[in-house]
């Protein structure tokens, strides 16, 4: 048998992305008996820099096969196969080595001094949509051509006579109010909240940014946000703010298409100090627009004024870090060139070194495509995480369909491929403010239009499902690398299919006080005695078949044993130590038994 395997530590010396300069260290082992079995008098290293032509390295003859070491002293990625007599041995299934298999694995080469921040691994993060969490104290003015709602009610979704959905309906959720929730997000175990766009804008959800530089009125003021944060961070817990640099909005001081601020806008004037903030072809009612929509202007990066506007001195990043804000989460960050993230960076680290960059991706960050060019998120120099679509959706899949095979595949590449600074960093959704509700989508109804979504809900029967898959998808989210990221009213077992449903109001009146308290027991799992497990433990796949998933974190001080079983058959597990299954308090002494569709955290007592 031909064995290969970049997670293990006998086969590739440093499993994941490593630094700059480092030896690797790589080792085919070949086994006697199997069908794959033959005499290999030789074995060809075949590796490429993304861009360059290939190149070969014979390896080294060993008792039991093949070895190379080899040091990369350039960063960037690598792409590698190898070729055994004259046959090829490159990446199939599960990132295993197959001989003829087609792929290629990947190595991550990144900059030696890549850091990410410490206090942001192994805690929890808390997404609020902040007109829909909790309100505060009087409303002021709602402004032209904004409505004002009963909290609680539907959020709009038809468009209007002109064809238009204009997301300027209002409930007046505020700064204040989250202020006010701090206690029940610290019971939650929460250590970050992140909140999406706060400052001035015409919608709702306020990535139409009007100013930069002021916070939307009907959140409050700077002083509410410096009072957030100062309270927050009395309690443990840090705010990250939502960055829209790629687009402004056209009704802003910057672009200003309705005339609405004193400001000559670059809509109005050629000779406007924002003109070349924006490309017009011709000016000024063709120009370019993000996803071609007119209400948001795309923005030019490569303007000196904007640059400075943004990440100069006293630009916007710097302005919100010195009110002690704990990073950025970057709306659309493959719309923002690497040149641009670059300077970001820059611009972030020096106002504050321990300051997080967290960029949304969908995708697989560490080769993402974006416009014909490779991103370069994860060499060291952009980002320090992303948003982690990719085991989202592996989860999902697992609890729809009941096969292990895309979550397995998945954590695999993001081990393989991702630096480790990142890997912990990674923030771990189960929805957004983009996507339907987890709940709805483990509910399994489907609906074809906004009238059917409005009006559906989950019968008791299947959301009293929904909620025990939920349970299962939130303890892959909690225990797997990365930082888990609830969003608002998960814990509370809202629905909601896509936007707009999926940014309802919280219902606080009625409180699913079983899974709240499921979520305050996951919280104080991160935060306990295997805390340091989930901060940057190692993971080790124990076993897995088409429907059960058994793993541990391991760090030099603990491991916790995870066990997922979505399935109706029952697994006897013999264990050599004494063990505690941390929800049930359950002692076992020499074995424990899985039983079907059930989970668990386990350690030793």
């Amino acid at each position: 048998m031909i064995y290969f395997h970049p997670l293990d530590r006998a086969c590739k010396s440093l499993t994941g992305a490593f630094a700059c300069g480092k030896n690797l260290t790589l080792n085919i082992r070949l086994q006697k008996g199997g069908e794959d079995h033959f005499s290999a008098e030789s074995c060809v290293f075949v590796f490429h820099r993304d861009g360059s032509p290939e190149e070969e390295i014979p390896m080294q003859r060993t008792v039991d096969g093949f070895t190379l070491t080899l040091c990369f002293h350039e960063v960037g990625l690598y792409f590698y196969h190898f070729r055994l007599g004259d046959r090829r041995f490159g990446c199939g299934r599960l990132r295993r080595g197959e001989i003829g298999a087609e792929g290629e694995w990947q190595i991550t080469v990144f900059e030696q001094d890549y850091h990410t921040p410490d206090w942001f691994k192994g805690g929890v993060m808390y997404q609020i949509f902040p007109d829909r969490f909790a309100t505060s104290g009087e409303i002021p003015e709602i402004g032209e051509n904004k409505l004002l709602r009963r909290w609680g009610e539907q959020p709009y979704y038809r468009p209007n006579a002109f064809g238009q959905v204009l997301n300027n309906d209002f409930f007046g959720g505020n700064l204040n109010g989250i202020r006010e929730k701090l206690d029940y997000l610290k019971d939650l175990g929460v250590t970050v909240i992140y909140l999406n766009p706060i400052f001035e804008a015409f919608s709702n959800h306020r990535y139409d940014t009007g100013d930069y530089l002021k916070i939307d009125n009907l959140l409050g003021t700077v002083g509410d946000l410096e009072a957030l944060v100062k309270e927050a961070k009395e309690r443990g817990i840090r705010l990250i703010l939502d960055g829209v640099f790629n687009h402004t909005g056209a009704d802003s001081r910057y672009f200003n298409l309705y005339g609405r601020y004193p400001t000559v806008g670059a809509y109005q004037s050629p000779d406007s100090p924002y003109s070349d903030w924006y490309n017009f072809h011709p000016f000024p009612d063709q120009y370019d627009c993000w996803w071609g929509i007119r209400t948001l202007p795309a923005v030019n990066e490569r303007s000196e004024g904007y640059q400075n506007f943004i990440l100069g001195e006293n630009g916007v990043l710097k302005t919100w870090l010195r009110c002690g804000i704990g990073g950025w989460r970057l709306d659309v960050a493959d719309e923002l060139p690497d040149f641009f993230l670059k300077k970001l960076r820059r611009a972030v680290k020096e106002e504050a070194p321990d300051a997080l960059i967290l960029g949304e991706v969908w995708e697989d960050a560490s080769n993402k495509i974006a416009y014909d060019v490779r991103r370069e998120y994860f060499q060291g120099a952009e980002l320090d995480s992303v948003m982690n679509y990719p085991l989202k959706n592996a989860i999902i899949s697992f609890l729809t369909t009941g096969s292990t095979e895309q979550l397995r595949e998945t954590i695999f590449m993001l081990i393989d491929n991702y630096p480790p600074e990142a890997l912990h960093s990674l923030m771990n959704i189960l929805g957004t403010h983009d996507t339907a509700r987890i709940l709805t989508v483990l509910g399994g109804d489907n609906c074809n239009t906004k009238d059917e979504m409005a009006a559906s809900h989950l019968s008791p029967s299947k959301k009293a499902r929904a909620r025990e898959l939920l349970k299962m998808a939130a303890v892959l989210q909690f225990t797997l690398p990365g930082v888990p990221c609830i969003y608002y009213g998960d814990e509370n077992g809202m629905e909601g299919f896509a936007d707009p449903f999926c940014r309802a109001c919280y219902d606080w009146e009625h409180p699913d006080a079983e899974l709240n308290l499921f979520y305050r027991r996951l919280g104080e799992l991160r935060s306990g005695a295997l805390k340091d497990a989930f901060r940057q433990g190692d993971y080790y796949e124990l076993y897995a078949d088409h429907s059960c998933i058994v793993y541990a974190r391991k760090s030099e001080t603990c491991t916790a044993y995870i066990f997922v079983n979505h399935s109706e058959s029952e697994y006897t597990v013999r264990c050599s130590t004494r063990l505690q299954e941390f929800f049930s308090g359950e002692i076992y002494n020499e074995k424990f038994v899985i039983k079907p569709q059930s989970f668990g955290v386990l350690s030793r007592a």
